[in-house]
């Protein structure tokens, strides 16, 4: 394996256990905790857990400045239909519990990633009235994008804090900042964590237009093109890879990981396609410090075949 190019996976159901941990310590270079779908109260137990059968560090993901699905049941709405949102019970519901206040009528909100949309046609006490106008599922803990508008987010949510703290007091020495937007996120995350490795996470358009600034003020990022492609069309997504590596590569000692969408197909089939590999080898020529596997480790079916193929591509390039 080559050694200058690391492997970051995500854990979650599929992984969180002694075999993948097991087989993780000679083929991972870092394990991601994403706190966007794990609870506080269950984060120090989980710690104790993967250092109990792997010696790779573990990474914090924080949720930070974005706007989740809380949804007690799933449910698929049709184009036209009607999607309360409620403010404080209901199915539907937001986090953090703050936005509700801050939206308006006639945004647009794009909930996850099954094509659901839905626009803000009243808001009367507790509850705002959307309408849906792209069909698409409603599901628990996704993203919601507001496509008309930017809402003012803290860079960090209270869970992000009480993560912060518990991660530390287990010596956790790195961490991820989702949706980093500006110098001063990079400036104060570092306050934070002074002595720790930190990664700084390009999610948004205006985080992409921000780069040459931004890269002044840390050495870690990475361009997760899941929530990315919310902000800017798809077509889009290897220009902005593109155009973030050249200016990384022409200063010294700055890293760009890349997430998202390597090997979707290995989620629940045991080979790749050509143009996963193609994609792979790509990133790596264009000069990724480091790969990730998001859905691929933490809910697919084929996580430690898809750790080898990432792998063998390394070794191949």
């Amino acid at each position: 394996m080559n050694k200058k190019i690391e492997i970051l996976c995500t854990l979650g159901p599929k992984s969180l256990n002694s075999k993948f941990l097991k087989f993780s310590n000679n083929n991972i270079s870092l394990l991601r905790l994403n706190m966007s779908h794990i609870e506080t109260k269950n984060l120090s137990k989980l710690i104790k857990f993967i250092r109990k059968y792997s010696d790779v560090p573990i990474c914090i993901d924080t949720e930070g400045a974005q706007i989740r699905s809380k949804v007690k049941k799933k449910q698929y709405y049709k184009k036209n239909s009607t999607l309360i949102l409620s403010k404080v019970k209901g199915n539907f519901t937001i986090y953090p519990n703050d936005i509700f206040d801050k939206l308006k009528t006639n945004d647009i909100m794009d909930i996850g990633f099954n094509d659901l949309k839905a626009k803000v046609i009243s808001k009367k006490n507790d509850n705002i009235k959307l309408n849906v106008i792209s069909s698409g599922l409603l599901e628990k803990n996704k993203g919601i994008h507001l496509i008309n508008r930017k809402i003012k987010i803290n860079f960090l949510t209270k869970k992000d804090w009480e993560a912060i703290e518990i991660a530390k007091s287990h010596n956790i020495k790195n961490y991820a900042l989702s949706f980093t937007n500006s110098e001063n996120d990079i400036i104060k995350f570092k306050k934070i964590l002074p002595h720790c490795k930190k990664i700084y996470k390009i999610e948004t358009e205006y985080a992409v237009k921000r780069f040459e600034k931004l890269i002044k003020y840390g050495d870690n990022f990475l361009i997760d093109r899941g929530d990315l492609s919310k902000e800017i069309t798809t077509e889009m997504i290897p220009v902005v890879q593109r155009k973030i590596l050249n200016i990384s590569n022409k200063r010294k000692n700055k890293n760009i990981y890349i997430a998202t969408n390597f090997l979707e197909t290995m989620i629940d089939n045991k080979s790749p396609t050509r143009g996963e590999a193609n994609d792979i080898y790509s990133s790596l020529e264009m000069g990724a410090k480091g790969l990730v596997l998001a859905a691929e480790t933490a809910i697919g079916n084929f996580t430690i075949e898809s750790v080898l193929f990432l792998k063998n591509m390394i070794q191949v390039y």
